[in-house]
């Protein structure tokens, strides 16, 4: 496989090689902060938020599809499968770029039937969880941040990402 479809962390940190990254879009998937993180954004006891896809027809999920090229190594999905732990799984999946031409990538996503999958909630619950974990790859509020600023630096307008942005800088202010 030669492209890597991300639509979370993997947009502004990829961790390996690629020689071109191509806003695309993924049609039939919703970006939601269901997937708990026990690890890099949280602990056992106080899981983190973090993204996952979600089956919408009407959707649309815009992110970066990397090609890795030449540098496609067992090693890269290894790295990501250790990455992408959790709960996520591999998929392929069908991505179209601006100028509307398609191809297959390998993106990740966390099924509802993972141990770590929190589900919908209040937006209240879900800024009052992200903003007090904290796990080995930082705090969760950082996550939505880099998330929210990687997306707006793409022209992409994410409701559910900048609106937890803007109550995560309100807690600051």
């Amino acid at each position: 496989m030669r492209w890597v479809f991300g639509y979370g962390s993997i947009i502004w940190r990829p961790s390996f090689p690629y020689v071109e990254a191509r806003p695309a879009l993924l049609r039939g998937w919703r970006r939601r902060f269901w997937q708990g993180s026990p690890d890099h954004r949280g602990t056992p006891l106080q899981p983190g938020r973090v993204v996952t896809l979600v089956a919408d027809t009407d959707a649309v999920c815009h992110g970066i599809a990397f090609d890795t090229g030449e540098c496609e190594t067992p090693e890269i999905f290894e790295s990501l499968d250790v990455r992408e732990s959790g709960g996520y799984v591999r998929m392929m999946v069908d991505v179209e770029f601006t100028d509307r031409s398609l191809t297959t990538a390998m993106t990740y996503f966390a099924p509802p039937e993972n141990n770590n999958f929190l589900g919908p909630a209040p937006h209240g619950d879900l800024v009052a969880q992200i903003s007090t974990s904290t796990g080995a790859s930082g705090n969760n509020t950082e996550y939505v941040l880099r998330l929210a600023k990687a997306l707006r630096e793409l022209d992409i307008l994410d409701d559910e990402v900048h609106r937890l942005e803007a109550s995560l800088r309100a807690l600051d202010d």
